[in-house]
């Protein structure tokens, strides 16, 4: 159950798991976090817009609280967020992220964003470094990582029975 929280409510929480980091790679975090959500929990963990900024996905509210600064930490949003806020199962999504994301240089988190067809729709007819705010609907961000999802799961699932016919061939 969702008790509406809201972006700080999770920068908060990615902030105390995972410690100070750059407003680069925090951004990057909350939207990999919303984007699992949508797909495992079937919910987003906040309702503020995210955008579709030439570094790559951004949620407006949570740039105002952290511009001009490179690096934060959990004071900073102490008195926005509330980590109680996070559902259970929103939770669990968010560890899970982190620890696949944990070792990712920031720049290859930011990289990876460029490729996806959710961002390069909402950018569409932008030149790469141009400024844009347009939104990426949360639909469209769960339709693109059901379909990834789905891709990956079908990936696995040929790879095992891949390995599964060698071995009894063996």
């Amino acid at each position: 159950m969702n008790r509406h929280s809201n972006v700080f409510d999770l920068a908060l929480y990615i902030l105390q798991s995972e410690g100070e980091m750059t407003t680069m790679r925090l951004q990057k975090l909350v939207y990999y976090c919303q984007a699992h959500a949508l797909v495992w929990d079937e919910e987003p963990i906040f309702y503020e817009n995210i955008e579709a900024w030439a570094n790559g996905p951004v949620v407006r509210e949570l740039f105002n609280a952290h511009r001009g600064m490179y690096l934060v930490n959990q004071n900073h949003f102490l008195r926005k967020g509330n980590v109680r806020k996070i559902s259970y199962e929103h939770s669990r999504t968010i560890d899970v992220i982190l620890e696949a994301y944990r070792n990712e240089p920031t720049q290859w988190l930011t990289e990876e964003t460029h490729k996806e067809d959710v961002f390069i729709k909402a950018r569409k007819g932008l030149e790469p470094l141009d400024r844009g705010d347009r939104v990426m609907e949360l639909a469209d961000i769960a339709f693109y990582y059901n379909s990834v999802l789905a891709n990956e799961q079908t990936d696995n699932k040929e790879s095992s029975e891949e390995n599964e016919e060698w071995w009894m061939e063996s």
